[in-house]
């Protein structure tokens, strides 16, 4: 499958969640969610992270520009849903291994995996909190040594990618950068109502909830202006 460059991102443009998890089932690797914070603000050293790994389009922005460069039926599929489908459709025959969000966060998402798929094999977990060079050394020894099929790291960008990076030098497996995706599962934070994910509108709906995230989001003006003069 080719890529599509969008301001030097290279994105697959997958045109169903099936389509890519059988993409990433066959070749494993990194999924990278890409949206436009990532397309507007890449640098030489994110772009190569990205560019090496699996991009898949996360945002409606993403989804708009790869539907300019002619890939119309290109889907969004949201990497806070894409990593349940992957856990829905694998957990009988793959193993897991869980690293980020606080303690008691990880804990929490751990137990209701268990619950929710009873089958579910999670050979280890840790928190996000790696404060030293020996604790990360320790983390990916343990994921070396329980050889899991599949790895969620839930740290934030470019965190989670550089460290699912080193971990990928010593054992192959599909990886996954999460962001905050334990504390939406876990209920400690609230993801925009479904109208609001149907209609593109996630961003605003985080907005209001969050104003502070504005001087995150005036940088899209920019990015609007980019589709609208198809810049990307």
């Amino acid at each position: 499958m080719n890529k599509v460059s969008l301001n030097g991102v290279d994105v697959f443009p997958f045109i169903s969640e099936e389509q890519l998890l059988h993409y990433m089932d066959m070749h494993k690797g990194i999924l990278v969610a890409i949206n436009a914070e990532k397309i507007l603000h890449a640098t030489e050293q994110t772009r190569a992270i990205i560019n090496r790994n699996i991009a898949y389009c996360d945002g409606a922005g993403a989804q708009i520009a790869l539907k300019q460069k002619g890939y119309k039926c290109a889907c969004k599929v949201p990497g806070c849903e894409l990593w349940l489908k992957i856990v829905a459709r694998f957990y009988r025959e793959k193993t897991f291994y869980l690293v980020g969000s606080k303690p008691q966060v990880i804990e929490e998402a751990v137990e209701k995996l268990c619950r929710e798929y009873k089958a579910i094999r999670i050979v280890g977990y840790r928190d996000g909190y790696i404060k030293t060079e020996e604790e990360k050394q320790n983390l990916i020894d343990d994921i070396v040594e329980k050889c899991p099929d599949v790895v969620f790291v839930a740290m934030g960008s470019p965190k989670q990618e550089l460290l699912m990076e080193e971990i990928r030098q010593r054992h192959n497996a599909i990886f996954q950068g999460l962001g905050g995706s334990f504390d939406v599962y876990t209920g400690h934070v609230q993801r925009a109502p479904a109208w609001w994910v149907e209609h593109n509108l996630e961003f605003a709906y985080r907005l209001i909830k969050e104003p502070k995230r504005i001087k995150r989001q005036i940088h899209l003006v920019k990015y609007v202006w980019w589709l609208i003069c198809k810049k990307l």
